[in-house]
């Protein structure tokens, strides 16, 4: 398996390092946590080697170069399940939408692109945590509510060098 991987995210004292570049990155507000003990909104990014999975974006806020991985724009109607007891649990969902639920169309700028790892969404267990992306970092924020972020001019160097076989390694020192 190691040699299908092109190119590794690797995330290590608030950095993601990838394709030689190293960049201050932003993640749980709770720190991180072994796979095995996360629980949904526990605020904490899970430890892991995890595929990434599409890209999703803002096209009325950006336009993005041709790129490897599946592209998604994000519409006004998008939203993702963290209701662990709902069957769409952290899967992308249409709006209106019962449940509890995150939407992708924000005010501020944190889902102007965001990935997807695939973090316990093969198949989903409940309450093992949920919505855990790569995306952008926002209003001078430097944490996150479980995800991994970085800058929109880092995250744009980095997309044309994404494939469909990288995968993000989340460590700790």
């Amino acid at each position: 398996m190691a040699s299908e991987i092109k190119a590794i995210l690797q995330i290590d004292n608030g950095i993601v390092a990838f394709d030689g570049m190293t960049v201050k990155a932003g993640f749980g507000r709770h720190g991180v946590v072994t796979a095995s003990a996360k629980k949904e909104g526990d605020g904490k990014t899970p430890l892991g080697r995890w595929p990434l999975r599409q890209i999703y974006y803002r096209a009325d806020r950006l336009t993005l170069p041709p790129l490897a991985l599946n592209c998604i724009a994000i519409t006004e109607d998008m939203g993702w399940c963290d209701d662990p007891d709902h069957p769409q649990y952290n899967q992308v969902v249409s709006l209106p939408f019962d449940a509890s639920h995150e939407v992708l169309w924000r005010d501020d700028h944190a889902y102007d692109v965001m990935i997807p790892l695939g973090y316990n969404d093969d198949p989903p267990i409940a309450g093992k945590g949920s919505a855990i992306f790569f995306h952008l970092l926002h209003e001078g924020r430097d944490v996150t509510e479980g995800c991994v972020a970085i800058a929109l001019d880092a995250m744009m160097a980095m997309l044309p060098r994404l494939t469909k076989e990288t995968t993000m390694i989340i460590t700790r020192d």
